[in-house]
């Protein structure tokens, strides 16, 4: 396939990505007030499971090759089972603002694991844009942050969010190298609600109980930020490196701060939109790729023709 091909359908398989993980943080406002955080964790990964499970049956997917599982069962015990727990913990503890700041970590941890353990490049314009990026979501977290809002244990709880987010991108890079994205995200899935399987439980009590906009709210987050984005995710992550996809999750913030705006009717302030600015500022610098000047060909000498040599 073409170069530019497959980076234009790397890039919309990213953009579809961080637009429904934005609106997970909408769908998990809603549902975190009828779901505990273990539960609604179970609940998401069980549709998304199958979602995914009835995809792989219509297109006869089989089971990953064995050397990609080391990279599936490590990536989903962190990021689809510790993770999404965690996480949906912490942000019971923490208003929004706290949680973005902390999360936020991620795809810096993401950059430094992923020169590390996979020889990943930093170029510049990577660490320049992930840095503008920083600054922008430490605004948009002030800016939303609530004065007394904030536990240590809330902070603690995103910070480990923010380690499994990054442990969990780095092991699964080496998996896509031999199982395809479907196959990597649906059994990533069915791992991480095996992981989930003691909130059991509190999913079918609360179900009961929960009203029916909560509970598809939580369908919702297991079809498309999780069953979709996650495929979507996998597929750019196959052809790129995973500092370049964490920096980009940076325009999630922003994506947040809009939808928060139009479906909530939350009203940014100034501060809010000039993070968010910087948010997307940072990620098409990150994205950018550096233009190579063309140099015109050394022309070869040409042959001088030989001077008669005189005879003695």
């Amino acid at each position: 396939m073409n170069p530019r091909r497959t980076d234009l359908l790397a890039t919309a398989a990213a953009t579809v990505t961080v637009i429904l993980w934005a609106s997970a943080f909408v769908s998990i406002r809603s549902a975190g007030a009828s779901y505990s955080p273990g539960a609604l964790a179970l609940g998401r990964l069980l549709s998304g499971a199958l979602a995914l499970g009835a995809i792989c049956l219509i297109r006869r997917e089989g089971r990953p090759p064995r050397e990609a599982w080391r990279g599936i069962a490590v990536s989903s015990v962190l990021w689809f089972g510790f993770y999404m727990v965690v996480l949906n913990w912490g942000e019971q503890q923490v208003d929004a603002g706290t949680a973005a700041l902390v999360v936020n970590i991620g795809p810096i941890l993401i950059a430094l694991l992923g020169a590390r353990l996979l020889g990943d490049a930093m170029p510049p314009r990577l660490l320049a844009g992930m840095a503008v990026s920083f600054a922008g979501a430490i605004t948009v977290g002030l800016s939303m942050s609530d004065e007394g809002g904030s536990s240590v244990l809330g902070v603690v709880l995103c910070l480990l969010a923010a380690i499994a987010y990054a442990g969990g991108v780095v092991a699964q890079k080496p998996a896509l190298g031999s199982a395809s994205p479907l196959q990597v995200t649906t059994f990533g899935c069915l791992v991480g609600a095996v992981v989930c399987l003691p909130f059991a439980g509190q999913l079918g009590s609360e179900a009961a109980d929960a009203p029916l906009s909560a509970t598809l709210n939580m369908v919702y987050l297991g079809v498309f930020p999780t069953a979709l984005a996650f495929t979507t995710w996998a597929y750019a992550l196959a052809r790129t490196t995973a500092s370049r996809m964490g920096a980009t999750t940076y325009a999630v913030p922003a994506l947040v701060v809009l939808m928060s705006w139009l479906f909530l009717g939350e009203v940014p302030g100034l501060l809010t939109l000039a993070g968010g600015a910087l948010c997307l500022a940072g990620v098409a610098v990150s994205r950018s790729h550096t233009r190579r000047r063309a140099t015109a060909p050394v022309p070869s000498p040409e042959p001088q023709p030989e001077k008669a040599s005189d005879s003695a």
